[in-house]
């Protein structure tokens, strides 16, 4: 997510995976996440685990600057430069 703004694309994530991750970059912890979308906790750490690696994205941090990037979540008050 670093350069000239493109990096990885979200398409390459499947529909729950974009699902965790907006869930993720809303500060949501995995037991949070796992209760809305009627899944495990561990299935969520698995979501996570490979966007993580799909989006080659090494934390939590780097997989919601991704989120609000490329649109997938806007956050009140702050624009992209």
């Amino acid at each position: 997510v670093q350069g000239n703004g493109e990096g990885p694309d979200p398409s390459a994530l499947s529909a729950r995976e974009r699902e965790v991750l907006i869930h993720i970059a809303e500060g949501l912890c995995n037991k949070e996440i796992a209760s809305r979308l009627n899944i495990g906790t561990r299935t969520v750490e698995t979501h996570r685990e490979r966007m993580m690696r799909k989006l080659n994205i090494h934390s939590i941090a780097g997989l919601t600057r991704f989120a609000v990037v490329k649109g997938l979540i806007t956050v009140p008050g702050w624009a992209m430069a």
